[in-house]
């Protein structure tokens, strides 16, 4: 495959005519060698390609009867079994690919998570209190979830090619009592990132330079929870690059005033047109009016003797128009990335 200045080059494993020396896929995603018994990782290696050729379905239909399944679910249960483990050869898979390609890639990062129903969730752990709707009385119910989070790092070339997981890190919840007071009482922006649990963000970023190397080749995507300030300075310090969807107004120029300022004062630099959906699944032509800046962006206010400003580019796509069926179109982008043109914006 090549385009845009981008070729992968990559062999499907043996082939001469005999299906029993073809490789299967999962071969070159698996490290026997870092299980600490070399049992665990044939195990491992026997449960993936089972996993594998029944993608979708539950374990005991990946594993078609009983003694395949109740082995695999030992082999889940063996304290022995490490999660990195299990990761390293992928891992080393992700780098092997990543540099057999040529041009940027785009490590998109957010979170995923993963819920299941257990009358004990102390065996798993906790995500989320959610509102359950309103009992016999009127009043609301509240429940809390079971299960567990991921935050991972998807390394896909600029075709949309993905080359696999760069980086991820699991983690639950232990309580969520008392989390809303605490907001009231402590600005949130205040405390350094360091104690709190979006600070995944620069280690799930540290991990995946780590792991691929090059990082000027690589350019960060995150959606409007990954918009923290501690994270652009990081990425230009081990020298990414990063694009995400802005969610914060942020101070900017000499502080007198915000981004939301400053676009609204920058002229359109011309028009894009989409295909997009109604809610009733009508198809339809968006125009979205192009704007784009290099501006002066400020780190908020209690964090600013700890980190400098940036010089970033802002990229608004809106929607001209009020459509039907639908809201409008409503694009806030920042990224370090220079933007010299309405091609380069698109």
């Amino acid at each position: 495959m090549s385009s845009s200045g981008m070729a992968c080059r990559w062999s499907a494993g043996p082939d001469d005519g005999d299906e029993s020396a073809v490789e299967h896929w999962t071969e070159r995603e698996i490290d026997k060698a870092a299980f600490k018994d070399a049992r665990l990782g044939q195990r491992f290696s026997e449960l993936l390609k089972q996993i594998g050729d029944g993608m979708g379905g539950s374990i005991p239909f990946a594993c078609q009867d009983w003694a395949n399944t109740k082995a695999a679910y030992r082999l889940f249960a063996n304290e022995r079994v490490e999660e990195a483990d299990i990761l390293s050869g992928h891992f080393a898979a992700t780098r092997a690919r990543y540099d057999d390609c040529r041009g940027p890639i785009l490590p998109i990062r957010d979170t995923t998570e993963f819920s299941y129903q257990r009358a004990n969730t102390s065996a798993i752990g906790l995500t989320k209190s959610v509102n359950s709707g309103r009992n016999k009385d009127g009043r609301w119910r509240h429940h809390t979830v079971c299960g567990m989070l991921m935050h991972s790092s998807l390394a896909v070339t600029v075709d949309g090619l993905p080359l696999g997981l760069a980086a991820v890190k699991f983690w639950t919840r232990k309580q969520f009592k008392g989390t809303a007071q605490l907001k009231k009482k402590i600005n949130p922006t205040r405390v350094p990132i360091e104690k709190k649990e979006s600070v995944r963000w620069l280690d799930n970023l540290r991990q995946s330079i780590e792991r691929l190397g090059q990082p000027a080749r690589c350019i960060h995507i995150g959606d409007r929870e990954s918009d923290i300030c501690e994270l652009y300075c990081l990425t230009q310090e081990l020298g990414a690059h990063f694009l995400v969807r802005a969610c914060v107004d942020r101070l900017a120029g000499g502080g007198d005033q915000t981004i939301a300022t400053e676009m609204e004062e920058t002229s359109v630099k011309g028009l894009h047109y989409i295909d997009v959906r109604n809610d009733k699944g009508e198809a339809t032509k968006a125009a979205l009016e192009i704007k784009f800046k290099r501006i002066a962006v400020l780190p908020p206010i209690g964090k600013q003797k700890r980190y400098p400003a940036l010089d970033l580019t802002i990229i608004h796509a809106t929607e001209r128009g009020t459509p039907k069926g639908r809201k409008p179109i409503e694009w806030k982008l920042i990224t370090d990335l220079a933007v010299r043109s309405r091609s380069e914006a698109i």
